[in-house]
């Protein structure tokens, strides 16, 4: 079974290589991707244990962070090293989380070759996957190296189960060779059960990303208000993590409200930094002025787009009211409790799939739900006129994040019990 998945891996990297070659998430670290880490790598030095957490994107090694404290205090001495498959991942390691790793790289291809060699240079001694991040050979390689495999935030989509029953039937199961398996809810529980991972080694954890949530501010802050143009006590409606087709619906609720509240700054954050430009243009369309992050917003436009990776979490920390995107589209939704975390009235959209138990958790408890541009304009007329509700929702969406923390510390603490002799020792 392992065999067939081999073959298979390596026929359909033939087919694909191009398109990952060049597609603008992971058209770099093409030698790293296939399990070449050569002096340039971003490997961590030293002689302490090495803890390989891996994260598809930016924002899965941000779900990730708030474990980096944790671990260091259950692993004394250990070197935390990051991989990624996006590029926008990397150059987020390599930027804001910097400081409180020892390494980063591009994660192997799923291929034989490629993940043996990996597990050759980076020596783990734990292997942390995130989601469903189940990638066979990977897992395999890590486990002939002598590491722990372990799943954080699991989860398994109930629409998924029969696929992946059938998937590992024909490969084999991966999850028996997964050491822990650290879910987000009881029923990912239930469900990771069903799907053949040995229930003792399954867990309800939570989910890490909840962790990094609240946050205070800090004297960077500042630098940040100052880089969009904006000034301090003036009101800041930001839309977060915007999908095509959603700018121009936003603009326009944008162009009426400044009718009533003419001092209303409007921050547009889209998910992917490279359309900027595309929003400048429609927001000119509109007949409104427009800046960018990057440049320092000389314009003091009344529009401004962040396009920098990294700087939204912070960026909602100077909203007054935020809208989060994806949610007006059929993408599914984005974070809704990011902005929540910083104590700000979250809007969003009907198209939630994606983040259904934030929906649930957030609704009535800090955050609304809206159907089209139209509900969102009366929902932020009413809240615009209404400070103290804006107060009061802000307060009611921090309180609400408060109390689904402590993953990170739960599922470090768990982790310590794949050695009961002791750390694992030095290489």
């Amino acid at each position: 079974m392992r065999v067939l998945y081999v073959l298979v891996t390596y026929l359909l990297f033939a087919v694909l290589f191009p398109v990952l070659a060049l597609h603008r998430k992971t058209r770099h670290g093409l030698m790293e991707r296939l399990g070449f880490y050569g002096p340039h790598s971003h490997l961590p030095p030293g002689d302490g244990p090495v803890l390989w957490l891996h994260g598809a994107s930016a924002g899965d090694l941000l779900a990730l962070s708030p474990m980096f404290g944790p671990l260091r205090a259950r692993f004394p001495g250990c070197r935390l090293l990051l991989s990624t498959m996006t590029d926008s991942g990397y150059a987020m390691a390599k930027g804001r989380l910097a400081n409180d790793i020892d390494g980063v790289v591009y994660v192997p291809y799923d291929l034989w070759g490629a993940t043996r060699r990996a597990v050759r240079a980076i020596r783990p001694d734990v292997l942390v996957l995130e989601y469903t991040e189940i990638w066979p050979n990977l897992i395999r390689a890590a486990k002939r190296g002598g590491a722990r495999v372990v799943m954080t935030n699991g989860r398994f989509s109930p629409a998924n189960v029969g696929k992946y029953q059938t998937l590992f039937r024909l490969i084999g199961n991966p999850l028996r060779d997964l050491d822990l398996l650290l879910m987000r809810e009881e029923d990912e529980a239930v469900r990771a059960r069903q799907l053949g991972a040995r229930p003792d080694w399954v867990k309800v954890t939570g989910n890490t990303k909840f962790d990094a949530l609240a946050a205070g501010p800090v004297p960077e802050d500042e630098n940040l208000r100052t880089a969009l143009g904006l000034t301090p006590g003036e009101r800041v409606w930001i839309a977060g993590s915007t999908h095509e087709g959603e700018e121009a619906q936003l603009l326009g609720v944008y162009a009426r409200l400044r009718e009533r509240w003419p001092e209303l700054r409007l921050v547009i954050a889209p998910r992917y930094v490279d359309r900027a430009a595309r929003i400048v243009t429609l927001a000119r369309e509109a007949g409104l002025s427009v800046g960018l992050r990057s440049q320092g917003n000389p314009e003091r436009g009344q529009v401004v787009v962040l396009d920098t990776i990294g700087e939204l979490s912070r960026a909602y920390r100077l909203a007054t009211v935020v809208f989060v995107g994806g949610s007006f589209t059929t993408r599914g939704g984005q974070n809704i409790l990011e902005p929540a975390g910083q104590g700000k009235p979250v809007l969003y959209g009907p198209h939630m799939d994606n983040f259904r138990d934030s929906v649930a958790l957030l609704t009535g408890q800090g955050g609304l739900q809206v159907q089209d541009a139209a509900a969102l304009e009366q929902a932020l007329v009413s809240l615009l006129e209404s400070p103290e509700r804006l107060a009061s929702l802000g307060a009611q969406a921090l309180e609400t994040v408060g109390r689904i923390s402590g993953a990170s510390e739960r599922n470090a603490e768990a982790m310590t019990t794949l050695f009961p002799h002791g750390r694992p020792d030095p290489r």
